[in-house]
């Protein structure tokens, strides 16, 4: 089975609305008296990330037929360029882009293998272009 990809028609998500959490990894160890304390539940941990894209009526159209056709209505795997890092410049502990020797800056590259989150993606009109909103698992 090939594991669909995230479409590259489709826009990178928004500061706006954009939020990370890790899953619940820990235990409690409840004691009847005491500290409380926690130990792992799991060795690897998944991540909820809630986002936002602004796309124009054609690029609803791109959203649709990915959730639908490529996820079986959000039930499938894909693979997602990690917002916060893909496509960005690899910066030097100074903070200035490290740079290839044509003068081009070198370019992250990172994958995040994803599962729709729990809600299924909430569409809002913006004008003549669309808001959608919908969460991602991260998987570990």
């Amino acid at each position: 089975m090939t594991v669909a990809v995230w479409p590259s028609s489709l826009p990178r998500p928004l500061r706006d609305g954009y939020s990370e959490q890790r899953l619940e990894a820990r235990l409690s160890k409840g004691g009847e008296s005491g500290p409380p304390g926690w130990r792992r539940r799991w060795s690897s941990v998944a991540r909820k990330v809630a986002m936002v894209i602004d796309i124009p009526r054609a690029g609803l159209g791109d959203f649709e037929r990915f959730w639908i056709d490529d996820l079986s209505e959000g039930t499938l795997p894909f693979w997602m360029p990690a917002p916060t890092s893909d496509g960005w410049p690899l910066l030097s502990p100074d903070g200035t882009p490290v740079l290839l020797p044509d003068g081009r800056p070198l370019l992250v590259s990172k994958q995040w293998l994803c599962l729709m989150g729990d809600s299924t993606p909430v569409t809002a009109p913006q004008g003549i272009r669309f808001r959608v909103a919908f969460s991602v698992t991260v998987m570990p």
